[in-house]
């Protein structure tokens, strides 16, 4: 029986699991989603939930916990300098876990972990980059004379 035996087992050992939920976590927070199976994804939430929570209070002492959990400093970095800030206001419920079917070798059930916000974050971004390409072309086309709108092609 299972009585009181909490958490995910993954059918891994120990050292195992723990090298794949800690790798998992590390991407998460550095790519702001993953797409992985739906037991993993449930593993993996609860330890970035905390993770996020240590990012809030921003001590050394927290800095160096995130640090010996995470396996990439520029996961630590990245962590407290813009994911603490991002979700201070926010009591809990830093993640999000859409399931997206089966896997297409082995039928495995999929799903998207990701951080809440991290659609806007990325939409804003391609929005940038998209106005920057738009200004430059504008900017080519006035340095040639070409002005949009005008007929000089006769």
């Amino acid at each position: 029986m299972r009585h009181r035996k909490a958490g995910f087992k993954l059918k891994r050992n120990v050292s195992q699991r723990r090298a794949l939920l800690r790798g998992l976590v590390t991407s998460v927070i550095e790519e702001e989603r993953i797409t992985t199976t739906v037991p993993k994804a449930k593993a993996t939430r609860p330890l970035v939930e905390k993770m996020i929570t240590l990012a809030k209070k921003d001590t050394p002492h927290t800095r160096s916990q995130a640090a010996a959990f995470l396996i990439r400093p520029a996961a630590v970095e990245k962590l407290f300098d813009k994911l603490g800030p991002r979700f201070n206001q926010r009591p809990g419920g830093y993640t999000r876990i859409v399931k997206l079917g089966a896997r297409k070798g082995d039928g495995a059930e999929t799903a998207k972990l990701e951080l809440v916000g991290s659609e806007l974050v990325k939409r804003a971004a391609e929005r940038a980059v998209r106005r920057e390409e738009k200004l430059k072309q504008l900017r080519e086309n006035q340095g040639e004379g070409n002005e949009p709108g005008s007929d000089e092609t006769k």
